[in-house]
């Protein structure tokens, strides 16, 4: 499988449509997946977190989840020439759900925010199954307890990082019938329209995160993350491997 690694965690290096079509060729084989994230700020909070990092590298797809990877990559002469969103690859995977009759569950954010991120997935996506929503804030116990009870394929956790990985690493054994488990973070904030996404054009010249800063001033202290995993990068010994 063709990975790299920044900060001594497993990247792929597939575009968007290789990672779908492997994917859901992965779901019709009956493997369970963990889709794991890797953005600057869980490389920086936890690339000392051996054991952490492990389990992440333990994992078949850890996608390039912000442009800084992608710098990352190119300052080590490697090979992710694509950033993939979670909620990119969320919004594909819920798409491509449509055919194959999955049964689709929201767990994560506010009160109600998750119905109505079903409600607007289902109008972008008429096909889909969204058999399930539930808030963050239940017990975790019911929740899992629902999850078992439901014939669910695909489920959907957002709850920021790390709790929602860790979530998935707890239960995904209790779960096992559940084949694809993904964390999205905000991303249920965003389809709600909640939320609004960054304009595209911030996406494309990779300023993303000046938007976000300019429309929530307290993530000053997030973006500080990203200085310093540039310095990291910058003077980190880990070169790429797997490819």
């Amino acid at each position: 499988m063709n990975k790299e690694q920044i900060l001594g965690f497993d990247v792929i290096t597939y575009n968007m449509q290789e990672l779908l079509q492997r994917i859901f060729e992965d779901y019709k084989n009956n493997e369970q997946l963990f889709i794991v994230n890797i953005n600057p700020e869980i490389a920086v909070t936890y690339y000392k977190d051996k054991e952490f990092k492990q389990t992440l590298n333990n994992e078949k797809y850890q996608i390039p989840d912000g442009s800084g990877i992608v710098w990352a990559s190119k300052k080590q002469k490697g090979k992710i020439k694509e950033r993939i969103t979670g909620i990119d690859l969320m919004l594909k995977i819920c798409e491509e759900s449509q055919e194959f009759g999955n049964n689709v569950f929201l767990y994560g954010g506010k009160e109600n925010i998750a119905n109505k991120a079903k409600e607007e997935l289902e109008k972008q996506y008429p096909k889909i199954k969204i058999i399930g929503t539930n808030n963050g804030y239940d017990d975790e116990k019911k929740v899992i307890q629902r999850l078992k009870e439901m014939p669910v394929d695909i489920l959907f956790v957002g709850l920021g990082s790390p709790k929602q990985e860790k979530f998935i690493i707890e239960h995904r054994k209790e779960l096992k019938n559940i084949k694809i488990l993904m964390p999205v973070g905000g991303s249920f904030d965003v389809i709600s329209k909640t939320k609004k996404r960054a304009p595209d054009w911030t996406i494309k010249y990779n300023i993303e995160w000046l938007y976000r800063l300019i429309k929530e001033p307290k993530r000053i202290f997030r973006q500080t993350k990203l200085v310093k995993f540039i310095i990291l990068v910058m003077f980190n010994k880990h070169k790429k491997s797997n490819e």
